[in-house]
């Protein structure tokens, strides 16, 4: 099978192999995809040349822009560089042993079937060849191509040797089948089911940087459901695991809160692209399993869900080693914040409730209400026709407050500054205390959120402390 290679960096890779006498060749996720149609703004390529990967790197970078820069990875034999608006990176041919704990191979170098038979998956096993004599002929020793039309996952050697030997291999299965939307082979499932506890060896920013892929994908439930059959969810993230189950108490029960939660995800990922915001998604309800309560006058509750499920964010993103930063803090105010408009759907509700909420979610409002529009998860069209419509009224009444009285990312129109000046008084209780004053009177719509408003009212809430401002002649 011959494959017409269009872009014109394998036309010069081609004349470079030819000049310096290497066999070499495009593999793994660029053919791929290629061969899938999905190529469409691909920018990654793997060149493998049966040689050294670093010196063909460099002999390729020179024939096609002497200033070109070159990155070499020593460690991993490999380099990279950039040109035609591609990134490719280069390595020679290599064989690879593995320790019982680690994942870092023993390397050393190898034919082309010693490192198609290294490769995850036979999917990632084909190679396009770039020498003249042969250019673009497609050599697939394990049926890749045909495991691309079954749309099948599997390992090109014994699947427990590849799974033990990479334990990240087993999260690559996954986020392929969910990316591709493949079936993964019944025998390498089984494997990765025996195999999930080598996962241990694997470091969180490895195992997180799959579950981002899978985050991101079209229909990622389809990942989490085959990291819990797999027995991967409960070691990787145990918090996710334990939404599992229904439980019934006099003939009542709850509804499944990790079914529950993948609907609310996939109901996400069709509105945004938004990782955190999917993040927030599936980490939305992760408390209801600690506040899960039954009495008989109400039936299920999970009260305060909300409020202790923010709390146990920076446990789970620290030990995913995820950002404790800004992108941290927006999904704990999401899952803070995300029942708070269904209190806003009521026929009557006041301003200073729709003000309280958008002094609080500031420009996250947009992404706080598409999260609980997605969290709207009945199977009855009607119930679900109904609450949508609810949160359209409270859209416009969030829309008609902000225009009003200009909320989102509130700033005092005094600030702590103004205070400690006019009074002449360090940082302290009295300064809190005027400063929390003039923000409720706006909240509650007392004062317009206006300059003169808010300095007369710290003046009066400063003669109530016993204050004077400082330039008063007592």
């Amino acid at each position: 099978m011959k494959i017409h290679l269009e872009d014109k960096i394998f036309a010069i890779l081609s004349e470079v192999a030819d000049r310096e006498n290497v066999q070499t060749f495009v593999i793994g996720g660029w053919v791929r995809d290629m061969l899938l149609g999905r190529n469409n703004g691909k920018k990654d390529i793997d060149i493998l040349v049966l040689g050294s990967g670093v010196d063909f790197a460099v002999k390729a970078a020179r024939s096609i822009d002497r200033s070109i820069n070159v990155t070499v990875f020593k460690n991993f034999g490999t380099a990279m560089f950039k040109a035609f608006g591609h990134e490719l990176e280069f390595v020679g041919a290599r064989k690879e042993s593995y320790s019982e704990t680690s994942r870092k191979p023993s390397v050393e170098t190898g034919s082309l079937e010693d490192d198609q038979n290294r490769r995850d998956f036979t999917i990632n096993t084909l190679a396009v060849s770039l020498n003249k004599h042969d250019y673009g002929e497609l050599l697939d020793p394990f049926c890749g191509l045909q495991d691309l039309e079954d749309k099948i996952i599997r390992t090109p050697l014994e699947p427990d040797k590849t799974f033990s030997d990479d334990p990240l291999r087993m999260m690559r299965a996954i986020r392929f089948s969910t990316q591709l939307n493949f079936s993964i082979e019944n025998q390498t499932f089984e494997s990765i089911k025996r195999n999930a506890e080598r996962t241990g060896i694997v470091s969180p920013e490895r195992t997180v940087a799959e579950l981002n892929k899978i985050l991101m994908c079209a229909q990622p439930s389809k990942g989490f459901i085959l990291m819990e059959k797999a027995g991967l969810l409960k070691l990787i993230l145990p918090a996710v695991d334990n939404l599992k189950g229904v439980e019934t108490v006099e003939g009542k029960a709850h509804k499944d809160n990790f079914r529950h939660s993948l609907k609310v995800l996939d109901n996400i990922s069709k509105k945004t692209d938004d990782l955190w915001l999917r993040w927030a998604a599936l980490l939305h309800d992760i408390a209801k399993p600690v506040t899960k309560r039954y009495s008989p006058q109400i039936g299920w509750s999970f009260h305060g869900h909300e409020f202790l499920g923010a709390k146990m964010i920076p446990g789970i993103f620290r030990s995913l080693r995820l950002p404790m930063n800004d992108r941290m803090k927006y999904v704990q105010k999401l899952i803070d914040l995300h029942l708070r408009p269904i209190a806003l759907t009521q026929e009557i509700v006041s301003d200073s409730a729709v003000r309280r909420l958008l002094f609080e979610a500031g420009d996250d409002i947009d992404a706080l209400m598409m999260l609980c529009e997605a969290d709207i998860t009945s199977k009855n069209e009607a119930t679900k026709r109904e609450r949508l419509d609810n949160f359209k009224t409270v859209r416009q009444k969030l829309k008609e407050i902000e225009e009003k009285d200009a909320l989102r990312n509130f700033q005092p129109p005094v600030d702590g500054e103004e205070i400690i000046r006019t009074f002449g008084i360090k940082p302290g209780r009295d300064v809190g205390t005027i400063k929390s004053a003039i923000r409720e009177a706006i909240i509650e719509g007392i004062i317009p959120n206006e300059y003169e408003a808010a300095k007369k009212l710290m003046l009066e809430k400063g003669r109530e402390l016993g204050l004077a401002p400082a330039d008063t002649v007592i």
